[in-house]
């Protein structure tokens, strides 16, 4: 089992960048898919991106491929979501999630996940 912890979420304006970070504790990271997650009020909670352990592969839900990047150090612990070009629509409350069997896009599949930071983009 491992905690994860979120930051970097703040308010800013349409068109701007921000970049998230989680960082997992303990010394087992490099063990862990990651992956990023959002929840908009009255919605359900969507898949962003994830990475695979070593950073080989990564995966983006739709609506923000080609803005978004998700990455990771292994040495840090830590996995980042770079979020360019953002819109009113990336508004919602961003989870960091691990799980140890594989990089899947359900929220089911996930065991761990973090307390979650607020991204709020306005017009």
């Amino acid at each position: 089992q491992v905690q994860l912890k979120e930051s970097g979420g703040r308010k800013v304006q349409a068109g701007n960048s921000l970049r998230l970070s989680c960082r997992v504790s303990g010394r087992t990271f490099e063990m862990y898919y990651m992956a990023w997650f959002r929840q908009a009020p009255g919605t359900d909670r969507d898949f962003v991106a994830g990475i695979t352990r070593y950073g080989g592969t990564t995966q983006y839900g739709d609506s923000v491929k080609g803005r978004f990047s998700i990455s990771r150090d292994n040495a840090e612990n830590t996995v980042y979501l770079q979020m360019n070009d953002l819109k009113v629509e990336d508004t919602a409350v961003y989870y960091c999630a691990a799980d140890r069997r594989g990089l899947r896009t359900e929220v089911r599949h996930y065991d761990n996940w973090g307390q979650g930071t607020q991204v709020t983009v306005s017009s």
